[in-house]
């Protein structure tokens, strides 16, 4: 029993030591992480690279709609656009998406 009892002791105390550790690293790494994101030439490469993916598939919806054409099944086409027209419109979209970068 007095084993159990120092071993649970022990157990308690190593978890308490190492939350405290623990959240104290967590704030260290999160304003690090904060850090980096808010650095203007990270955001620029981000907002570049999201804009080359756009400009990606954008080409790659022209290639693939043209090789395919009317072999879409009337459903799916009619998703897609109905899909389309409500983006278009801003209903679902924002102006930043989820990285934080605009979308131009």
């Amino acid at each position: 029993m007095r084993y159990r009892l120092t071993f649970v002791a022990g157990l308690a105390l190593g978890y308490v030591l190492g939350t405290r550790a623990g959240r104290e690293r967590y704030e260290q790494l999160k304003k690090a992480a904060h850090q980096v994101a808010q650095n203007p030439a990270v955001r620029n490469t981000a907002e570049t690279a999201a804009l080359q993916g756009r400009q990606f598939a954008g080409k790659a919806y022209h290639t693939v709609s043209e090789k395919v054409g009317d072999h879409v099944p009337d459903s799916v086409a009619g998703r897609v656009r109905s899909l389309r027209e409500r983006n278009a419109n801003g209903a679902v979209r924002s102006r930043e998406d989820d990285w934080g970068t605009s979308n131009t």
